[in-house]
């Protein structure tokens, strides 16, 4: 897997009038897991939809591989799996057609055979055909999970609160993911609210208080 340095210089975030955090650096390696933590209204989603591209910072900057983000525009879209905290699945399909739908809205192949795999990943083959509206809450997650398999060679996935409703077995699931996901030579940086059990490789922990503006 091609990797490449994330970093970011003396960021500040911006909500409406508010100023979240000033003065953050950060970077993220090959191989590297950041547990991103912090208050509730610190700014971790603010700072995850940064980092994806999908915010401007109020200050600083945001490099991919040493190129300023805005300036990487698809290359850096191709090496990246974002993962909002909403599943954004639509309960009028089936689990299978919602996969291959988020699938298609990221610009990758629909392919019923990878989605088909993707699912039973996650053990929800037996249920590909039934209804998102029937799944229960660490069900649904599960199937927004599936899509880490599809995009197994992005190097840099950021993931909001992925472990949010999962049981003792879908931790697991997710714990092995990020891995192997790191033993390839990938990097991600996530939120929880939920003690982390992940132990290879052991998450760095990124205290957001320290940044917030007072």
């Amino acid at each position: 897997m091609q990797s490449s340095r994330l970093a970011a210089s003396r960021l500040a975030c911006r909500r409406g009038d508010r100023l979240l955090f000033r003065g953050l650096d950060f970077e993220l390696g090959a191989g590297q897991i950041v547990w991103l933590r912090g208050p509730n209204g610190s700014g971790k989603t603010s700072l995850l939809r940064l980092l994806a591209g999908l915010s401007t910072p109020a200050e600083g900057a945001i490099t991919w591989g040493g190129t300023p983000l805005r300036e990487a525009g698809a290359a850096w879209c191709r090496s990246l799996c974002y993962l909002a905290h909403a599943n954004a699945l639509k309960d009028d399909l089936s689990v299978l057609e919602s996969l291959q739908f988020l699938a298609r809205l990221h610009g990758h192949g629909d392919g019923e055979s990878g989605c088909t795999e993707a699912l039973r990943r996650v053990g929800l083959f037996s249920r590909r055909h039934a209804a998102v509206r029937t799944l229960s809450q660490g069900q649904r997650r599960r199937v927004a999970l599936a899509r880490l398999h599809l995009d197994a060679t992005a190097p840099v996935w950021i993931l909001d609160e992925p472990y949010d409703a999962l049981d003792a077995e879908g931790t697991a699931m997710l714990d092995a993911a990020l891995s192997a996901h790191a033993r390839r030579g990938g990097a991600a940086v996530l939120t929880s609210h939920i003690d982390l059990t992940l132990a290879d490789p052991a998450p760095t922990v990124l205290q957001l208080d320290a940044y917030r503006v007072q």
